[in-house]
């Protein structure tokens, strides 16, 4: 039997106006931005929808990040479209919390805009950075980074001949060198604010798993994949340790989306800004239905999945 995951993209993919139609049209997706602005104490029309620099720093795109999809979320969910399983990159996770109905989106927004400012503040401006390792394979890549002194592993696990790795600036720059000197065809250094999923952020996560006790998680009615396993969650009581162990730990997607098709979904739906996860799944399987959900007119393509 054929199923339908929901899956949410991490920062990077913003930009400004997002959402904007989905919150003039949608009474569901007016209300998300304005639980946001209340959680957060952020005015998120104005930094989702109005020129402004605020919305590419991290403490800022996260909250935004989230607050975008989950608004697209309601008008989709509105259509009639449920899913059996869900899943997002890093800041996308907690999207598809919201979606499998594991987190309420107010305790969600609290916890994301805690989450931006903690891994903002966590390490200083210029020690730490990341870069994308074009077409090498990631075991390749990982003895690689094993063999550079300083702190440097791979953080994102995003498709086949795509991966990112944070760390040490200078690390991730030796790390770079002997890549390329191994076969990577490009090691492009990311304009990121901080060494994202790597160990150097581990304080950060600790900060976060202390906002998180406040938090309450309710039973996973639809279940999700984590990127800290790349396995499916079913119980309520491992979130919130994962959600912790996030913010250091490698973003394993490539071996969320293989877990998502051995769970027999071949429908992927992508909600949120871009067309990064689409991009993504579709170089991990040429077999499945890919969908992306960024601009208003793009609901239509879920009424002829929806039927």
């Amino acid at each position: 039997m054929s199923k339908i995951a929901f899956m949410f993209p991490g920062q990077g993919a913003q930009y400004v106006g997002m959402g904007k139609e989905f919150y003039e049209k949608h009474a569901a997706s007016r209300e998300i931005y304005e639980i946001a602005s209340e959680a957060s104490g952020l005015d998120l029309k104005a930094l989702c929808f109005e020129e402004n620099t605020d919305l590419h720093i991290t403490e800022y795109t996260q909250i935004a990040m989230l607050t975008t999809e989950v608004a697209m979320l309601q008008a989709v969910l509105e259509l009639g479209l449920q899913p059996d399983l869900t899943g997002g990159l890093s800041l996308g996770e907690y999207s598809a919390l919201t979606a499998s109905g594991v987190m309420e989106f107010e305790d969600c927004a609290k916890v994301v805009r805690k989450r931006g400012i903690y891994m903002q503040e966590e390490v200083p401006a210029g020690v730490g950075g990341m870069a994308a390792v074009i077409a090498l394979d990631a075991d390749t890549i990982e003895r690689v980074c094993d063999e550079v002194e300083g702190v440097v592993g791979i953080a994102n696990y995003n498709c086949p001949g795509q991966i990112a790795i944070s760390g040490e600036k200078r690390a991730v720059e030796q790390a770079c060198e002997r890549l390329k000197e191994a076969g990577a065809k490009r090691c492009i250094p990311l304009n990121v604010s901080g060494p994202f999923h790597s160990p150097m952020l581990k304080g950060a996560g600790d900060k976060l798993a202390k906002e998180l006790e406040q938090v309450e998680i309710k039973d996973i009615v639809i279940p999700y994949v984590t990127n800290v396993t790349g396995t499916v969650v079913t119980d309520k009581h491992e979130v919130k340790e994962l959600l912790a162990a996030q913010v250091s730990s490698s973003v394993k997607w490539i071996q969320c989306v293989e877990t998502l098709l051995a769970e027999g979904v071949d429908t992927f739906i992508e909600i949120g800004p871009g067309k990064t996860l689409s991009s993504f799944v579709k170089k991990i399987s040429k077999e499945v239905t890919v969908v992306n959900i960024d601009q208003y007119a793009d609901l239509e393509k879920i009424k002829a999945i929806a039927g």
